[in-house]
């Protein structure tokens, strides 16, 4: 009976507050609509500027190709490779494209031709991507003017993309900005809960009650939780209405999956918050956190790339395991036999960052 009163205190709370209730609809929203177009690896119109000392109708045709495809966009020409570069010093040039002189007549005649690319680097991973779609691009152009050794190679090569046909990159990202959405409120909320009622004055007046710690850190989860599955579905929602996505997996598996995280995150949440005595402190422990976890947790960048000693870490972090269960759900159509390893691993997270919640909450009778 206590508990209802505590978790219905929670739910007014949050009625009340006039940012919580518009945050909770508006910043998911806001994620789904603008991050997947924005925080994306694939490159597009990159400048390129072009040194065409060929002038012959091959070479014009090549370039042509180039600059018909959505990666690149004809920036400048140049006579000489040192203006092309004061280009790229100047930021008007992304990539070089520099055609060496009689080219079509060396091709003509069976003999090698040198064709040379040059791409900034200062961005490493736009730079190698740069040339490797440009080299793509004029490969495919010589071998379709039967110019390639590759036309007389006895092998055929069929490329086949799995759990992703169209390559493309928003299908990778959907889940993993969920999981960084449902971190962020799941562990913000809770985080400053306990430490505005410290500010307020309205913890001591439970302080002095009855009420035992679990039953005071599970009113303060579950309200949360609720919170956190209701921002899930929004986001299912418009991934759905604009992206067409859909889970490829079970459903009620992803939601089991996803209770079990909500509680882990809102448990570090409130265990922040039983050790802040301010809602500064509250808030800069948890970015810290939150970006460390963020970082190292594999949304963007592979875990295997990192470290070795960043891979350590990855393993200890929540949002790693619970980032490979989404985009198995989502992309694989992964069942839970598949998925025992990680929720073992997302079973022992919730014990333990609850248990240290409880244990950590100072009562006085």
């Amino acid at each position: 009976m206590v508990l209802k009163y505590l978790i219905e205190k929670e739910f007014r709370q949050m009625v009340r507050n006039p940012i919580i209730p518009r945050l909770i609809v508006i910043f998911p929203c806001l994620m789904m609509l603008l991050m997947p177009w924005a925080a994306t690896l694939e490159v597009k119109n990159s400048r390129l500027c072009i040194i065409d000392l060929d002038g012959s109708s091959l070479s014009r045709r090549l370039t042509e190709k180039v600059c018909a495809t959505t990666s690149f966009v004809p920036a400048s020409t140049a006579v000489h490779y040192d203006d092309a570069l004061l280009d790229v010093k100047r930021g008007e040039a992304d990539v070089i494209l520099e055609l060496p002189p009689k080219m079509e007549y060396h091709m003509m005649r069976g003999e090698p031709v040198d064709i040379q690319v040059s791409a900034n680097a200062i961005n490493g991973t736009k730079g190698a991507l740069s040339a490797s779609y440009l080299t793509t691009v004029i490969q495919e152009f010589f071998a379709q003017e039967g110019g390639s050794q590759s036309v007389a190679m006895p092998v055929r090569i069929v490329e086949k993309s799995l759990f992703n046909p169209r390559l493309d990159y928003k299908v990778f990202m959907v889940p993993a900005l969920m999981v960084m959405l449902l971190s962020i409120l799941c562990a913000f909320l809770p985080a400053l809960n306990i430490v505005s009622e410290k500010e307020v004055g309205t913890i001591e007046q439970l302080n002095v009650t009855p009420l035992r710690k679990f039953d005071f850190i599970l009113g303060k989860l579950l309200p949360y939780w609720v919170v956190g599955l209701v921002v899930l579905t929004l986001c299912f929602l418009l991934a759905h209405w604009v992206y067409d996505l859909t889970p490829a997996g079970s459903w009620p598996l992803l939601y089991f999956f996803a209770c079990i995280y909500i509680l882990i995150m809102s448990g570090v949440g409130l265990v922040i918050s039983n050790y802040s005595a301010t809602m500064q402190q509250a808030m800069f422990v948890t970015f810290f956190f939150l970006l460390i976890f963020v970082l190292l947790s594999g949304l963007f960048t592979p875990i295997t790339s990192m470290p070795v000693w960043a891979q350590w870490i990855a393993r200890i972090n929540p949002l790693t395991h619970f980032n490979q269960v989404m985009r198995m759900l989502y992309l694989k159509g992964s069942t839970l036999t598949d998925l025992l390893p990680q929720l073992y691993i997302l079973l022992a997270f919730m014990a333990f960052f609850n248990t240290w919640a409880m244990l950590s909450y100072k009562k006085t009778n």
